[in-house]
């Protein structure tokens, strides 16, 4: 007798331990086959229900024209979102200065301008942070926002930029201004491709300077509000919310 009650619980051990093996499989699969959480969608424009336009200043150079885009900016009473370099902010803490007076957003631009592609996503992470330890100690504002160098839109990017707290700005307009052509030729970039909620990507240069007073009139004409980015990302989440709920 005791011999078969020995044998019993030998098979109703040898069955647990395979159940046990079996969930643990299972699990592991289940881990496998789990897809990765998705990554922020990167932000291109605003809603296209109003007749809103952000215009963007990347900088990592060109401060000498800087004083000049604030004050046309400033006589237009038009507001712009300017993505800053860390080296550049810890260079001109002075400019800075001016942007945050005139209301402007302030946004991160990466703090060495790297092909972020090209490093690690640990790397972009610092480049981001670095930079919005720079502006924090200029103008003690935190960033929210970021637009990658070169525009670059790799994964390790998008992920990088999550992670450390921000959303990912780009363009629907791109004036190629850093060629610095005829003011003329900006300007019929941007007007040529106006739409509501555009975002609209310019540079601190001198055929810049020339075509922005031309480029914020004759958007104003066509009954365009020039808006900050954080203005249009409010409006875009306000209608995504209702979308939702409906």
């Amino acid at each position: 007798m005791f011999c078969i009650v020995l044998n019993k619980k030998g098979i109703r051990s040898g069955l647990l331990f395979f159940i046990s093996l079996l969930l643990v499989g299972v699990a592991l699969v289940k881990s496998w086959d789990a897809p990765e959480k998705a990554v922020m969608t990167p932000v291109y424009h605003g809603s296209d229900a109003d007749k809103k336009i952000a215009l963007t200043f990347n900088v990592v150079w060109g401060e000498e024209f800087i004083p000049q885009i604030l004050n046309i900016l400033n006589e237009n009473a038009v507001q712009a979102t300017f993505f800053m370099g860390g080296q550049w902010v810890d260079d001109f803490p002075e400019l800075i200065g001016e942007i945050v007076q005139g209301g402007h957003d302030l946004g991160n631009h990466g703090y060495s301008h790297l092909h972020q592609e090209r490093i690690s996503k640990a790397a972009n992470i610092e480049e981001i942070k670095k930079t919005e330890t720079s502006i924090f100690n200029a103008t003690g504002i935190k960033t929210k926002l970021f637009a990658p160098p070169y525009g670059e839109k790799g994964d390790v990017i998008l992920k990088a930029a999550e992670e450390a707290g921000y959303t990912t700005i780009y363009w629907s307009i791109d004036t190629i201004d850093w060629q610095r052509p005829d003011p003329s030729v900006i300007v019929d970039r941007v007007l040529t491709k106006a739409h509501n909620g555009a975002i609209v990507l310019m540079h601190p240069t001198a055929p810049t300077v020339h075509a922005l007073p031309n480029i914020v009139r004759e958007l104003k004409k066509q009954d365009y509000q020039l808006v900050k980015v954080s203005s249009l990302l409010e409006a875009l989440n306000k209608e995504n919310d209702q979308a939702e709920e409906n």
